[in-house]
Formats: C-alpha cells, structure tokens, sequence
C-alpha cells in the first residue's frame, strides 16, 4: 500500500481532470467547438463576398433543362464551382413570381437551386447542402438582396451567406448572379449547431412554382374579360398602391403568426411547409409559443428578444412589403428553439419601396413605428410585441440608433455599395441575359446609394423626434419629412419594368387588371385571404416587346443578345470535364468532416494523455 500521504488528493485530482475533459468532449457541440469548425468550410470559400466568384454548369441538354424549368423538377448536372468540379448534382429552377415572370417574359434566365446530395447524401460543397442562384430579376442595382443580407448578418441575425457568381453553361456566358446559401441543414448548423431547432418557412400563397401551400398563380389562368372579375373589384386599377392599410392583407391568420386555436390543422401554412422533421410536440409547443405571443404576457420567453429586434430595425429600415409586414405576408423563416422564436431573412429583392410605392419622399420617410403596410400592426403579432411596451419599444429605437450610426454615420454603406459596384460592373456589362441594360444599372446603384443615405437621414429625424415615427404623426403633419424627389424609386428596379436589354419577349401587360380579370376556375382563395390592391402597372408600355424595343433603340446588337441567352448551336463538340480534370465532389464531405473534428479528436488527445498519467501515478505509488 501507497505511503505517499497525498496520493488520495492526486487521484481524486486525476479522476475528477478526466470526468472534466470527457464532460467538455460530450458537450464540445454546446460550447461551440462545432460551430467553430463549419466556419472554415464553405463560408470562406465560395461566400467570400469581396470577389465574383465562377461557376460553370456542365449539362449534356441544356436547352431541354430550360424547356421544362417551370416544372420545377431536378435534373443531374456536374458544377465547376472556382475552378472544382463536382459530378453527379441537381439543379432546377426555382422561385416563385419570378418563376412564372421570367417565363411569361419568355426569357430563359430563371433562378436556379443547386442541390448537392440531390443523388448522393454524402456528397456537399465543404458542408454545403444547398445553394440558390437568385437572377436578380427586378434589381437594376443588383444589389437589393445582398446589401440586406449583409447587414442583418453583421448586425447580428442568422442570415444566410451571398456572394456574386458569374455563371457559364457549358463554357458559354450565362449571366451574373447572386449565390446564396440555402436556408437548410447546413446553414442550421453553422448558425446553431448540430443540436439545432426547428425552421419553417409560413406560406399560404404559391405563384407560379407550384411547390407551396396555397393559391398556384399562373398568369395564363386568368380571363380578363370576364364578368367574374368585375363583381371581385371593378376599380382596381384605382388601388394599385399596396401601401394602404387594407383590413389583413392576402395572408392567411398563420402566417401572420396569429394565435388561432389549439388544432394542428389550422396552421397548415406553417407545418406544412416544415424545412425539419417536425413532430406532435414540435407542433404543440410552436402553437404555445404563439398563444403566449398574441397574449402579449412575458413575451421574452416565446421571442429570441435580441435577435427579432434586430431583425426588424433592419427589416424596416429597407421598406420590403413583399415581406411579413407586407400585404403578401410571406418571405421569411420562423426559427423554433425551445419555445422561443425568432426570424430569418429572405427575398429583399422588392425591397427599399419598389413592391408597393412609386412616390419616393413617401418611401423614405416610411415611419419606423408604423412598419406595416398590409394592415394593421395589430395584425401581426410578431411585430406588434415591440410597440405595446414602451421597454421593448426603447430598446427598438436604441437598436436603430446603433444601425444608423454603425452603418451609415461612418460611411461604411456608401463605401459598400461604391466597391461592390466597382467590382461586378465588368461582369454586368458583358452579361448576356441581364434584364436591364448597363447604363440602367449604373442609374439604379446610384438611386440606392441615395435612398440608404436619404433613409438614414429620415430615420435620425424619427428617432430624435423631428419627424413624427408613425403613419397618423405624418398624416398630421408633414412638413418636416425628408424631400427624395430628387429619385426615382422604380429606377432600382420593380415589379413592372423586369424586362431590359437582356430577356427577350413580351414585357408583362398588366393593363387590363381591373378590367375583368377572372380567377381560374380551379383555384380558391385561403381562409382569410382577402384582394390586395396591386402595385402600379400602369407605367408600362402596352403590347411592346423588349426585343423590339431594344432593337428600335440599340440597332447594333445582334438577335443573339436580343434574345438573352448565349447560343448554344456550337457547343456539340465540347468536351464535358470529368475524364481529364478532377472531381473532388466526392471528398468535400471528407475535408469538411475532418476540419470539423479536428478539436474533437484534440479533447480525445488531451483525455488519454489525463487517464495516462493517472495510471502513471497509480502504478508509482501503488504497493
């Protein structure tokens, strides 16, 4: 037997080291030893923002792709994504009003969903599920999507990563896009960990895609002639600003968050459109989160208060009423952990007033306590909660202090958009599907520029109590509003005026609606949903095609660049990558797994080395 008169101190010493560091190895996932890992995989390589990144899509008929985009369906395809190549992925088209837009424009330049364990569950892009390939549609800046994104994320809200890639098919030009990580099981991950909660993406409408939960719109369904129409609304076209505080919008009560009963079917918009295996008790407990939400009594344990706070003062700050509190009520994502909610960011690409205004000074000044243009803010729980307490409501406007300041005081936005306009201006002006011409590019990055500048002023003014911070102060009085009518909102880009230089066809005729537009016979409106007023169409040249348009004012170009797409006649020959260059595709998963367990296999290392030298120590002093 051991003399040593501390060996029972050292090995209670040694026991209770080796129960610590197997505990900090069980548990490395909550202390963010995962987290840490994921972020040296695909967020600093094809996300690194500061460059236009290449993509080169590789598919053997890619104008029967092209044929059938609107069907939304997957087809195998290889990438060549900054020079790697990764065989064996799917890709399709996917949006939803820019799906069936793009296609009545009898365009070719849809969005794409690149899916790399489409065919192969092991297979990602250094940890990357998914990836969206936005076209930019509606945006003559360019810009609209990826300055949001930006800034939620730096401003602290899980949001999803965006860099600039130019596209080839086959070797050919394609066009500029903008890369965005999917909201799924990798972007969960790197946010929140293995151990993460539950994401839902509420819709109670679905336009062109056919992939949600709601009403399919298609715009060949529609009779515009008919009587039916008329009984709907004979004056719509007289209502085409969305702005107006119409009595809820087209959403339906669950995806406006609203507590409805405790029936798992009535809220079929958001559990159907579940992104996770949900379960009865996810169900349950989301049902109770938003009962204690409509109840507005001790909100802080149902709402991640930080982070939706947040996310709104920068939500509101870049007027999107294509969004949650637009008349619409769609483009974001719940976030579900533990009975809290929070929000994801999604789709800004009708963004800084170009859904809903055409008047700009009334845009700018969009008051920052009245942030709801479909409707009341009573109508929306999820912001409502901010504006019943005069706490909530003061940490709202400190957060919109710090925005202003960080962002905009510095001049940290302006230098933003200066350099991100430097740097895709080359790849804007030889994109060959592009929906606006280059000089209106030009003209759209410098009413952006403007607007954030004109805004910010606007927002300094409410919160010091300048200019009235609500809908009826402005009604009231309006003299100290910020005068904008030095831009022009539509020059960003909006719902009628897509089509530019680079699609080719029809541009959209949206001048009958009001005239005796009949809904398909087949299709209902969701419980709930009530007629929009619609954004005004009425600056759109009726019957004009863009190809003739273009032809009459830039003769020079050929069919093909009226046309919007590269030709694909010549290309029979080439040689499709795989014999010759390498594909990593099947190894990204490898590289990315040993980054992520390299601190893993540490606390295994640093846990034999502990029991060791207990042994040791054991074995010296042992009789």
């Amino acid at each position: 037997m051991s003399t040593h008169k501390h060996i029972d101190k050292i090995c209670c010493v040694i026991v209770a080291l080796s129960l610590v560091v197997t505990l900090l190895f069980m548990n490395g996932e909550k202390l963010g030893i995962v987290a840490s890992a994921k972020s040296i995989g695909y967020e600093n390589r094809l996300f690194d923002f500061e460059r236009v990144h290449t993509i080169d899509v590789v598919m053997d008929d890619w104008d029967s792709f092209i044929e059938t985009c609107e069907n939304e369906e997957y087809a195998e395809c290889s990438v060549v994504i900054d020079g790697e190549a990764y065989k064996n992925v799917g890709i399709r088209a996917k949006g939803n009003t820019s799906l069936s837009t793009v296609s009545q424009m009898d365009s070719e330049r849809y969005s794409f969903k690149i899916e790399f364990d489409q065919y192969d569950s092991t297979k990602s892009y250094y940890g990357l599920d998914k990836l969206s390939l936005n076209n930019i549609i509606q945006d003559n800046s360019y810009m609209k999507d990826f300055l949001v994104y930006r800034l939620m994320e730096d401003f602290g809200v899980a949001a999803p990563l965006c860099s600039y890639v130019y596209i080839t098919v086959n070797g050919e030009d394609w066009g500029l896009y903008l890369a965005v990580e999917g909201v799924e099981d990798a972007f969960l991950q790197r946010n929140y960990g293995n151990d993460y909660g539950e994401l839902y993406k509420p819709d109670s409408l679905s336009f062109g895609g056919g992939r949600g939960n709601g009403m399919d719109f298609n715009m060949e369904d529609f009779d515009f002639g008919s009587d039916r129409w008329n009984k709907v609304d004979t004056s719509l076209s007289d209502k085409m600003n969305l702005d107006g505080n119409m009595p809820g919008g087209m959403g339906s009560s669950d995806v406006k968050l609203q507590y409805i009963d405790d029936e798992y079917d009535s809220y079929s918009n958001i559990f159907d459109n579940a992104k996770t295996d949900i379960t009865d008790a996810d169900k349950t407990r989301l049902i109770d989160a938003l009962e204690a939400l409509c109840s507005g009594e001790n909100i802080e344990s149902v709402v991640d208060i930080d982070v939706v706070l947040r996310y709104f003062v920068v939500h509101n700050f870049v007027v999107n009423g294509d969004s949650y509190t637009g008349s619409m009520v769609h483009n974001y994502y719940l976030y579900e952990e533990g009975g809290q909610l929070s929000m994801i960011p999604w789709d800004y690409n009708l963004a800084y007033g170009t859904f809903q205004r055409s008047d700009a000074t009334g845009t700018v000044n969009e008051p920052i306590d009245s942030p709801v243009s479909g409707g009341s803010t009573d109508d929306r729980p999820m912001v409502a909660w901010i504006f019943e307490s005069e706490e909530y409501a003061e940490s709202y406007h400190q957060y919109f202090a710090e925005f202003i300041e960080k962002y905009f005081d510095s001049g940290y936005v302006e230098e933003l958009i200066e350099n991100t306009a430097e740097m895709i201006a080359p790849y804007v002006e030889k994109d060959p599907t592009k929906f606006c011409t280059y000089e209106e590019f030009e003209t759209g990055v410098e009413t952006i520029k403007q607007f954030c500048l004109l805004r910010a002023e606007s927002v300094s003014g409410q919160l010091e109590g300048i200019i009235p911070s609500t809908s009826e102060g402005q009604s009231e009085d309006s003299s100290t509003l910020v005068d904008a009518s030095m831009i022009t909102i539509s020059d960003m880009g909006t719902m009628s005026n897509t089509m530019g230089m680079g699609g080719r066809g029809q541009k959209l005729d949206m001048s009958d609606f009001g005239s005796g537009m009949e809904f398909p016979e087949n299709m209902e409106l969701p419980e709930g949903m009530e007629l929009p007023s619609m954004p005004d169409m009425s600056g759109m040249e009726e019957g004009a095609t863009a190809s003739e348009d273009m032809a009459e004012k830039f003769p020079g170009f050929s069919e093909q660049q009226q046309s919007g797409r590269p030709s694909m006649d010549n290309m029979g020959g080439m040689q499709i990558p795989g014999e010759s260059t390498e594909f990593p595709g099947n190894n990204a998963v490898i590289q990315e797994n040993s980054a992520t367990n390299t601190n893993a296999l540490i606390l295994v290392g640093v846990s034999l080395v502990v029991l060791l030298v207990g042994l040791i120590v054991v074995f010296k002093y042992k009789r």
